[in-house]
């Protein structure tokens, strides 16, 4: 299976907990105002990788706590990601995935493989990024309306639980 890719980051220390590889997806609806990213804006940009080899690159690097998928909006890739998700997830590390959409709007879109994704995310930094609401300040997201939620706490109780830091 292929993935649409704008980039990766083999080793980050923004875009979640410890050392992480961030998969920047490609392909965007949101196109929020003071984006750091609109270069992932377009659908027909970017390049194809095979699942597999992105897992292969992921793995060669021991010190990795997981992967995280940002964008570019990775719900629009659901099926892919989810199904690079479950390789990391077998290989003992954790998942982190960044959208635009809230949490409660991706469980309204009652889409198959969007719910697999979210079955397989450890922690959702759900919300659009609001130029008006960004702090330097917050750990691993931009705006303030933004959340970083559990989502191991948030299935297990059916109510959404923010992450601890």
């Amino acid at each position: 299976m292929k993935l649409k890719l704008s980039g990766v980051v083999e080793e980050s220390i923004t875009d979640g907990r410890g050392i992480r590889y961030t998969v920047f997806t490609q392909g965007c609806p949101h196109h929020c105002k003071g984006c750091h990213n609109p270069q992932t804006w377009p659908f027909e940009g970017g390049e194809e990788k095979e699942v597999e080899e992105i897992y292969r690159d992921f793995i060669k690097n021991p010190l990795l706590k997981g992967i995280t998928f940002s964008g570019g909006e990775p719900f629009c890739q659901p099926a892919p990601l989810c199904e690079l998700a479950r390789l990391v997830h077998q290989g003992g590390k954790d998942v982190t995935v960044y959208s635009g959409f809230t949490y409660e709007q991706l469980l309204g879109m009652r889409n198959d493989a969007v719910k697999a994704l979210l079955d397989e995310t450890d922690v959702l930094v759900d919300g659009l990024f609001i130029e008006e609401q960004k702090n330097l300040e917050l750990y691993f997201r931009g705006s303030e309306n933004q959340r970083l939620i559990d989502m191991k706490k948030t299935r297990a109780s059916g109510t959404v639980t923010l992450l601890e830091l």
